[in-house]
């Protein structure tokens, strides 16, 4: 019991573990609002494709000296943009556009690496290193962070109309075009703000499970976007004091948390298959019940 409570309460003792919970929980709140418009509208791909794409930017700014984030930024615009462009020319499919784009920048992103000198913060930016996030990292996050929120959080009402019934949106006056644009820039600074906690691998992990797993649980968009990242701040925590205590990648765990929590709702939540024939077998009962005592009703009535 004792060695329970010094895993809980020794780790945050030290300014690295502080940052890195801090970090971890603006990471857990924007990737899980912005996991449950992915998920509605689709855009798992998406997301994968726009960590994935960030990583020759990070090298870049590597190798310049400039902070990680602007790198990042630079790059995911450009993604977002030529998936667009290739998207609204309509010669190629989604799909196959967000494949060519995301392949093509994540090889050129390997390629630097390859030839990078120094290749031991790259490997945390493959990786994630939230656990040796400094002062400077975490500022960023929390700014691109809030900003994001902020303006996500305002246009909610417009971003779910467009994510359920875009047609609908159109008739309303709305563009989804704008729309859709919006999404991908704050999808974008997500993903900035998610590789500085679990690396451009895993940051799809953040931007996908927190949204899939709510859905499970509620099919309320309301209801989703307190849900999700409650999901992603628990599974945050989790992951943060386990790789701690067992001095494993950070990042690593975090997924694998997240992996669990998705598993356990999956199997056991109010949408599973087992949940469904337990239901189902209680209605059953029920009907039998009904049914025995209308026929019982009868006889008593017939015997009079």
């Amino acid at each position: 019991m004792n060695d329970l409570i010094s895993l809980l309460v020794d780790p945050w003792q030290y300014a690295f573990m502080q940052r890195a919970l801090i970090v971890g929980m603006v990471t857990a709140l924007v990737c899980g609002v912005i996991s449950c418009w992915l998920v509605l509208i689709g855009w798992s791909l998406m997301g994968d494709a726009i960590s994935h794409a960030v990583l020759p930017g990070v090298v870049l700014a590597y190798i310049w000296g400039v902070p990680f984030a602007v790198g990042a930024l630079l790059f995911a615009a450009i993604a977002v943009t030529l998936i667009g462009g290739m998207r609204g020319q309509r010669l190629v499919k989604e799909d196959a556009a967000i494949g060519i784009v995301f392949t093509t920048l994540f090889a050129f992103g390997t390629v630097l690496i390859s030839i990078t000198p120094s290749q031991t913060d790259l490997n945390h930016i493959l990786f994630g290193n939230l656990l040796g996030i400094t002062k400077t990292d975490m500022w960023q996050v929390i700014v691109l962070g809030a900003i994001t929120v902020v303006v996500v959080l305002l246009k909610r009402r417009d971003l779910t109309l467009f994510a359920f019934d875009p047609t609908h949106a159109r008739s309303l006056g709305l563009s989804t075009r704008v729309l859709s644009s919006l999404l991908l820039g704050a999808l974008a600074v997500t993903v900035v703000v998610s590789f500085q906690a679990v690396g451009v691998i895993l940051a799809v992990s953040m931007l996908i499970v927190p949204g899939a797993t709510a859905r499970l649980l509620t099919s309320s968009i309301w209801r989703m976007l307190w849900l999700a990242p409650l999901i992603a701040a628990v599974c945050v925590l989790v992951g943060i004091l386990l790789s701690y205590a067992f001095d494993t990648s950070s990042g690593g765990m975090i997924g694998v948390v997240l992996g669990v929590a998705f598993g356990i709702v999956y199997l056991f939540g109010p949408s599973s298959a087992l949940f469904t024939m337990l239901r189902r077998h209680h209605s059953e009962e029920e009907a039998e019940a009904a049914l025995r005592e209308k026929n019982e009703d009868a006889r008593l009535g017939s015997a009079r």
